[in-house]
């Protein structure tokens, strides 16, 4: 029965959902005052469903997609599947290798350490989003994120990096929806069946470094919306107690990622 309820509680209708969320995007635009919109691609899932949701929002000739590879890192086929997708769309886009602009801060910075991974890694999302508020204050455009609300509460998004947007149109989607919206939606399978990747480093996956995969950890975060105990839902997901535990504590320790920097209440006055 718990399981059921896991269940039901992830089932979406992709009909009303994207009705929803397109005209969620047109009146965010409207509402900023803006011409357009810049979606990142990434030849991924996510981005691919938002531009197409932005397209059908607004209209292919005000929405530009920025194709920000880094050489020698970024697997080539995700380019081509980014480029491909562009020209489905027959949106603009630009293709911008991040690799010179991440080699000038390795070497501008004294204290870089190669060894430090993940330091290093979080520099690349920061990069693309500082040249998608480039083109998105150059053309009078919204920056829309491409984060999913799987990524969102298990804080696995960089801050000020894939995290910097002004509209994240499915961060109210699981990954899993996200995947039955974007088979609704017509996104190519050969996308959608990619494994979830940042490309943060060679290799990398997201699954691996979370440490379990979407369709659980939806499951897990769809039995806490649903207020079930830590036990209930982890004999429904099949984890142990421990691991949904586990993501309960990332979630409240990764929140500060949803904020801004935080501003102290003071006594302006003495008493």
């Amino acid at each position: 029965m718990t399981s059921e309820k896991i269940e039901e509680a992830l089932g979406i209708d992709p009909k009303v959902v994207k009705k929803e969320l397109t005209s969620f995007i047109s009146n965010k635009v409207k509402e900023a005052g803006a011409k357009g919109v810049v979606v990142g691609l990434s030849g991924g899932l996510d981005s691919s469903t938002v531009a197409f949701l932005c397209v059908k929002a607004i209209g292919a000739r005000r929405v530009i997609g920025l194709i920000m590879p880094e050489e020698n890192l970024t697997n080539p086929e995700d380019v081509e599947d980014a480029l491909s997708l562009a020209k489905k769309l027959d949106i603009e886009y630009r293709i911008i290798n991040i690799k010179p602009i991440f080699e000038s801060l390795r070497a501008s910075i004294k204290d870089f350490k190669d060894e430090a991974v993940l330091p290093a890694a979080n520099l690349r999302p920061r990069i693309r989003m500082t040249i998608l508020y480039y083109y998105a204050n150059l053309l009078n455009y919204l920056v829309v994120g491409s984060g999913n609300r799987s990524e969102i509460r298990a804080g696995y998004f960089t801050k000020y990096g894939d995290g910097g947007a002004d509209l994240f149109p499915i961060g109210c989607l699981y990954k899993t929806q996200v995947k039955r919206l974007a088979e609704h939606l017509g996104v190519p399978k050969k996308i959608i069946e990619k494994t979830p990747s940042a490309g943060l480093w060679a290799g990398q996956t997201d699954e691996a470094e979370l440490g379990i995969s979407y369709e659980k950890l939806d499951r897990i975060y769809a039995g806490l919306d649903l207020n079930l105990s830590t036990k209930d839902i982890a004999k429904a997901v099949g984890v142990k107690e421990s691991e949904v535990k586990r993501f309960i504590e990332r979630e409240n320790r990764t929140a500060h990622k949803l904020k801004i920097g935080e501003i102290p209440r003071v006594s302006l006055r003495g008493s």
